[in-house]
């Protein structure tokens, strides 16, 4: 009866397979992305029930705690497109964040007293008596992004025309301007236009006003609501899908095909027409334009935006994810950008406080992990340049470019990938 039930399982799972092998590759690419999408979307109905003493790891994040984190992986795969996509090494890209998030202060908050501007504004009961720009927080978003775009090309037509170390250390310096200018703007030709250190609080909250929550049942406003973090937990989902989607599309697109050729080699891209500094100028402002969106999110999320939350780190640990994830992978970048962005917001203290009560304790020492964060990030990437420099999952072009450098034929590479998988 065993022999029997073994093969019944066997002949099964051979017709599963040829059955699989049998769709469309559009298909078989897409059920992935689906299952992955119905597992995120359901997350807050479901994480109440997932061990909470799991080894090593202790707790999985909380719905607050994912908010968070999807910023950053946001953020990250707006990165790509500039160091990724276009080889453009930005050491700066805190500063789109921060343009974001002021943005959203300045049209979402009481912070301007002396106006009474509402536009679309939720929450309110006598708006009159409420002080300062008030407009919706779906328009604002959208206000963020397109400033942010223009402040990339801005900042990227005078700096876009040196290479390598020198835009390095050009986009270093804007990412440190922007931060300073932040918490001293409170008294710039005697008028505040950030509130200095205080930073800018409170800002308005998402939703969707009184008329629709009476007709279809949607929140008023997502502060208001009981379920606040998996409102916004969903809408930053639905945003970071948008930011995917749309890097997706533009490194399959013409712009995108001619970011690649600039990144593998500027000058050959140059000789064969490639317009370089409107094509590097796009990608700052592409770029930029998704910072924004997570600047302004992450703001109303806080309710505020202060200067503490823009720090140059950030623009390194950014830069981490999109190295760690491999340079040009979309969702390399995803994968890194969700593991580093949860070890800064609740894995690494997690992992100390087993470590401390499993490990350390056998020694009679207690280590607090967070404090050595950079370090370990910093081991992280040197490990993964000495054993996998292409990334977690490394874009096909650029693991032949390494490849090449490296002196392996990548054709022969490529065959001996084909061989191994027939065998």
């Amino acid at each position: 009866m065993g022999i029997r039930q073994e093969i019944s399982s066997t002949l099964r799972l051979d017709r599963l397979g040829k059955s699989w092998n049998g769709l469309p590759d559009r298909a078989r690419s897409a059920i992935p992305v689906v299952v992955l999408l119905a597992l995120a979307f359901t997350y807050p109905w479901y994480v109440g029930s997932l061990p909470l003493n799991v080894p090593i790891i202790n707790t999985f994040p909380s719905v607050h705690s994912m908010v968070t984190i999807l910023v950053f992986v946001m953020m990250a795969v707006g990165l790509n497109i500039v160091v990724g996509y276009a080889g453009l090494l930005d050491l700066g890209y805190v500063a789109f964040y921060a343009i974001g998030a002021y943005t959203a202060g300045w049209f979402a908050s009481g912070h301007f007293e002396q106006v009474n501007v509402h536009l679309g504004s939720i929450g309110f009961g006598d708006r009159s008596a409420v002080p300062g720009i008030h407009i919706s927080m779906w328009v604002v978003f959208l206000i963020a992004a397109i400033i942010t775009a223009v402040a990339g090309v801005l900042i990227g037509l005078p700096t876009l025309r040196l290479r390598g170390d020198y835009l390095a250390i050009v986009t270093l310096g804007f990412g440190e301007i922007i931060p300073q200018a932040v918490r001293n703007g409170d008294n710039i030709a005697g008028h505040d236009i950030t509130h200095g250190t205080f930073g800018i609080s409170p800002i308005d909250s998402p939703g969707f006003g009184e008329k629709l929550h009476e007709v279809l049942g949607l929140p008023v406003t997502y502060q208001s609501s009981l379920n606040a973090d998996r409102l916004f937990f969903w809408t930053i989902l639905i945003l970071l899908g948008v930011t995917v989607f749309c890097s997706w599309r533009l490194r399959d697109s013409r712009l995108g095909r001619a970011w690649i050729a600039i990144r593998e080699d500027e000058t050959a891209a140059g000789a064969m027409g490639v317009p370089l500094m409107r094509t590097k100028t796009w990608s700052y402002a592409m770029g930029a334009f998704f910072g924004g969106i997570a600047g302004a999110y992450i703001a109303t999320f806080n309710s505020g935006a202060f200067p503490s939350q823009f720090d140059f780190n950030i623009s390194i640990f950014l830069l981490c994810m999109v190295i760690l994830g491999g340079m040009g992978s979309l969702w390399g970048v995803v994968v890194a950008g969700f593991i580093l962005a949860w070890l800064n917001v609740e894995g690494l203290a997690n992992i100390g406080a087993w470590l401390n009560n499993n490990v350390f304790t056998i020694v009679g020492v207690e280590i607090e992990v967070p404090k050595y964060s950079f370090g370990i990030y910093g081991l992280l990437i040197v490990l993964m340049m000495l054993f996998r420099p292409t990334g977690l999952i490394p874009e096909r072009r650029r693991k032949l470019e390494i490849e090449e450098g490296s002196g392996q034929d990548p054709i022969d590479h490529a065959l001996a990938e084909a061989a191994r998988k027939d065998g």
